[in-house]
Order: structure tokens, then C-alpha cells, then sequence
């Protein structure tokens, strides 16, 4: 019995009641039932020669915007969707020595202050040269880091830094002002640095895989097609491991169906696909919820050869969850252990969130349990996800106990771990408690809030009527160097908008314009009708002339 009609037949309800779920720790040893839907995962993988599984194919960890994800390019779902947005996983600190000096932090976040509150209309070498700071490849790439959602601020930074005496921009500085101009959609500047790189030997692979992830969250599909066909025009050899680079940059960004016509087109004529090649589409119409093409995708790679390893277990379990289908789910979890298929972290994290959403919580922490019998090191993600299933269940006194329970084990809490406590108790409209929250945050040198605690404070203010009380958490945020995105701009704005503060409305939409971000079209329709409300047509003329000009001039000579 093929995938297909395991497919078909947990597509139904599962007639099997969940206190069947036995406790921990028999859960590894229960007997496996031969019938429905065990039955036809069973017949799928009987195939698999278990002890070929790859199990360190899957690295455990967890980037910046809180998505768990490993080394294999797989992309997990979020600890809690909807929680902030999907960036890109920035690897120079983990290249160049001293990127997590305390120094170097210090260094960067008093530079991005005196970009974030120095005169646009001055030139910032003015500010910086009396910065008194060492400038080194680790404090500019931590800089533009920093500095990626201000495109205009970093291209102004990177001027200055090239002009100072002894210092040569990496391939990670130039790789991370490209990923803050890709942001702002600057791609002609991006071309521009690209033979600028070449010219001092300074490309790689990295740099157009960045280009073509940044098309490819702009919706310019082809455009990040092209991308990945100019590597060779610029003296580079294509293997596999780019295929599969461009199909999972695609799959990422939402367009796994391009990314499948792409697999189709491209396999055995330009490259051999892989286990990988496999496990990325499969993992592409898992998020898409669409079980049919994933199980077309499942049934090829079988018949190419290709035996499911421990990640793709994990992809069909994440599936599941996705599709709020949390028992066939822990069926599948059952029929690994049965097999002596031992579960990733990851896969504890899958189940432990999806359980803990769905409010099942006893079956939620039996997954904790039985992540920590399995012998694994204790780990911030696994703790994190444990932390929302007490949120998702209000159990908040017990979601602070795991915190203190992180802290005993050295492994947190890190700002992620707030950002999810943060996001229940603002959906619950705690307010006070929320900010009491995040004032402790702020007092923890070692779990500085991130951009995306901010961004969750300033919604909730905005959206309590309290705007001058997001401008308070604004202000804290620009002392501490931390830059705002488009979506923290456009809630702000659109606030102010609504509370008839139209000249703090300006003066923040400025704001935006001057660090390269164009604004959404509803959000300047909003502001542009309330200035019109108000007879101020000429600053309605003037905005619209300085977006234009944002739109269609490069970024060159800036301040």
C-alpha cells in the first residue's frame, strides 16, 4: 500500500479517541496498531532500511525571527505562527571572530543610535568621525546588521567605513548591505555591488543566493530565476547544491509551484536531484497544506530510490500539524519509534506546539517529557515551544516557571522566549502586564528586547489608543539603536493618522522616506487623505514626489 491511500485515509476524522495516547514513558514501546491509518504508513515506509536513516542530517537551532530551522535549508514552522516576520538568517557572526563581542555590540548599537537620530539632510561622516570607535570587519558587519531594515543608513555607513584608513569591506559586509538593499527593492545598486565584488574577487555563491532570495520575496520570480542562471556568466560552476538552493529559495518565499516547474524542468538535464531536492518540495506543499502534490512528490522520490530518512518523517509530521490533523500526527510519531526511528528535537518541537495551540496541553508536555528521556541536551527552541503551550492554555504562572527552569539550565531565556508570552498576553489584552513584561525585559543585559518586541508593544499601544505610550516604547528602541521595519512604521503612522496627529504623522512617514523604506499604499492612502482632510495638499504633493523619486532613482551620492 502506497502513500497515496495512507493519505486518503487520514484525510478522514480518526476514529481512534486520543486518551489512547498512553503517558510517558510507554508511549516508546506501545504496540503499533495494524489498521487504518497505522496500518497504511506502515505499508508505505516498510521499505526503509531504518538503519540507513540519516539522523544528523537535521541541526537543531533557531534564528533571529524566532522560526526553528536546520542546516538542510529546511524551513519549520514558527514556534508560533504570526509572531513577527520571516528574515533571513544572517551566518557572518559565525565567520568572522569577535562578532559576539560584547565590545563590538557596544560599538554597533552606539552607531546605529547616532544614525537613527542624526540629521538627514547632513552628511553622517560628520556624526561618525567623532564616534571614536575601531573600525574592523566583525563591529561593520555587526553595524549592517543591524542596520537592514534602513537600506539608505547602511549604504551610508558601508561609504563611510571603506574611507577609513586600513579597512577593506569583506565579502560578509558587502553580502549584508545587499540584504539590507534587497529589502527596499534597490536592485540596480545591488548589480552595481555585485561587480564590485567581482572586481576585488570578493563573489560567491552566497552573494547570488541572498539576490535571489530577495527577488523571490518581492514576488520577481523571474528575476530570481536569472539570478541563479548568471552564476555561471560571472565564472562560477552550478552543482546540485545551487539547484537545490534556488528550488528551496523559491519554496520559501511562497512559490513552491514555480519551484516545482523549476524541479520538473531542471531534473536529469541540468542536475541530479537529491534526498534534499525532495525533502524541499516536500516541505514547500506541506506548508501550502496541499497533500496531494506532496504526496506526488513523496511517491517519485520513492521511485527514484530515495528511502525516507528521519527529516522527511519530520516534513510529514510537520505537515500534519499544519493542517491541525494533531492525530494523524502523533500516528506517525508512533510508527517512527516503533521502527527504532529516533525523533529529532525538531519533531518534539512540532508536536509540542502544535498540541500546546490546540490546547491538548496533557499531550503537549507528555512530548517534553519524552524529548527529555531521549537523552537530548536541553535546548532553547524545545523550551520555548514548551512555554507556548502553557501560553495557548493562559497557564502564564506556569509559562514563568519553564523561564526560571531555562535560566537554571544556562539556555535562556533568549528575547524569543518573551516575544511569545508577550503575544498572548497582548491577545488577551493584558496590557499592563505585558509592558510590565517587557520593562523586565529591558532590565536583563543578557536578552536585550529585538526589533520584533518592539514592533509587538508599539501594535498593542496603537491598538489600545494609547499612542503616546508606543511613542514612549518608540523612543526606548531608537536609544538602544534597534531600527524599525515597514510594518512597525506603517502601524505607528496609521495611528497617529487616526488620532488627528498629523504633524507627528509626517515627521515619522520622513522618517521612513529617509531610510529608503517605501511605504504601503494603503498606509500612505490613509495619510494622504487625512492631510487632504485637513487642507495640507502641498505636503500631500511634496510626499508623493519624494516616493516617487524613491522608486525610480538608484541610491547614489546619499548624505
Amino acid at each position: 500500500m502506497g502513500l497515496s491511500r495512507f493519505f486518503n485515509l487520514v484525510s478522514k476524522p480518526s476514529k481512534k479517541p486520543i486518551n489512547s495516547f498512553l503517558p510517558f514513558p510507554n508511549l516508546r514501546s506501545t504496540p503499533t496498531s495494524q489498521t487504518g491509518s497505522h496500518r497504511s504508513f506502515t505499508t508505505s515506509l516498510q521499505s526503509i532500511k531504518y538503519t540507513n536513516f540519516t539522523r544528523n542530517r537535521t541541526l537543531h537551532t533557531e534564528n533571529p525571527s524566532g522560526f526553528l530551522s536546520n542546516r538542510t535549508g529546511g524551513f519549520y514552522r514558527a514556534i508560533h505562527d504570526g509572531l513577527g516576520k520571516t528574515q533571513v538568517p544572517d551566518e557572518a557572526s559565525d565567520k568572522i571572530p569577535g562578532a559576539n563581542n560584547r565590545e563590538i555590540t557596544e560599538d554597533a548599537e552606539r552607531i546605529c543610535r547616532i544614525l537613527s537620530t542624526s540629521n538627514s539632510k547632513s552628511p553622517i561622516d560628520s556624526f561618525l568621525d567623532g564616534a571614536s570607535v575601531e573600525v574592523s570587519p566583525a563591529l561593520v558587519v555587526e553595524v549592517l546588521k543591524k542596520l537592514s531594515n534602513a537600506g539608505v543608513l547602511a549604504l551610508s555607513f558601508f561609504r563611510w567605513a571603506e574611507k577609513q584608513k586600513g579597512f577593506k569591506h569583506t565579502m560578509e559586509s558587502y553580502n549584508a548591505l545587499i540584504e539590507a538593499l534587497g529589502k527596499i527593492k534597490q536592485f540596480k545598486m545591488i548589480w552595481e555591488l555585485v561587480n564590485d565584488m567581482k572586481s576585488k574577487g570578493l563573489l560567491s555563491k552566497e552573494t547570488f543566493a541572498l539576490i535571489s532570495r530577495r527577488y523571490s520575496r518581492a514576488k520577481k520570480v523571474k528575476e530570481a530565476i536569472e539570478t541563479f542562471e548568471k552564476m555561471e556568466k560571472f565564472g562560477m560552476k552550478v552543482e546540485g547544491s545551487d539547484f537545490n538552493r534556488l528550488i528551496d529559495t523559491l519554496s520559501k518565499s511562497r512559490q513552491v509551484e514555480k519551484a516545482q516547474e523549476v524541479f520538473d524542468k531542471m531534473k536529469h538535464t541540468r542536475f541530479k536531484p537529491d534526498i534534499k531536492s525532495y525533502t524541499i518540495l516536500l516541505e514547500g506543499w506541506g506548508q501550502e497544506q496541499n497533500f496531494l502534490r506532496l504526496n506526488e512528490v513523496y511517491r517519485e522520490m520513492k521511485d527514484e530510490g530515495f528511502d525516507p530518512d528521519v527529516v522527511t518523517c519530520g516534513i510529514l509530521i510537520n505537515a500534519h500539524c499544519k493542517a491541525r490533523k494533531y492525530d494523524e500526527a502523533i500516528d506517525l510519531f508512533r510508527e517512527m519509534e516503533a521502527k527504532n526511528v529516533k525523533a529529532t528535537p525538531h519533531i518534539f518541537c512540532i508536536l509540542i506546539n502544535g498540541l500546546g495551540s490546540e490546547r491538548r496541553l496533557s499531550e503537549a508536555l507528555e512530548f517534553f517529557e519524552l524529548n527529555k528521556a531521549s537523552g537530548f541536551e536541553p535546548e532553547a527552541p524545545t523550551y520555548n515551544a514548551l512555554v507556548g503551550a502553557y501560553c495557548w492554555s493562559m497557564r502564564m504562572h506556569d509559562a514563568f516557571r519553564v523561564v526560571e527552569e531555562m535560566r537554571k539550565c544556562g539556555i535562556g531565556p533568549n528575547p524569543r522566549t518573551y516575544d511569545i508570552i508577550l503575544h498572548h498576553l497582548v491577545k488577551a489584552r493584558r496590557t499592563e502586564q505585558a509592558y510590565s513584561v517587557f520593562q523586565q525585559i529591558s532590565r536583563e543585559p543578557s536578552c536585550e528586547p529585538t526589533v520584533s518586541t518592539y514592533e509587538i508593544l508599539v501594535r498593542m499601544f496603537c491598538n489600545e489608543d494609547q499612542v503616546d505610550m508606543a511613542l514612549r516604547v518608540w523612543d526606548r528602541m531608537k536609544t538602544k539603536g534597534v531600527l524599525p521595519g515597514m510594518h512597525m512604521f506603517s502601524t505607528l503612522i496609521n495611528s497617529l493618522c487616526h488620532e488627528n496627529k498629523l504633524d507627528d504623522a509626517c515627521k515619522y512617514f520622513q522618517e521612513m522616506l529617509d531610510v529608503g523604506i517605501r511605504p504601503p499604499a494603503q498606509m500612505f492612502s490613509n495619510l494622504k487623505q487625512a492631510l487632504l482632510d485637513e487642507g495640507r495638499k502641498d505636503d500631500v504633493i511634496s510626499f508623493g514626489l519624494k516616493i516617487d523619486r524613491l522608486r525610480k532613482t538608484p541610491l547614489v551620492g546619499l548624505r
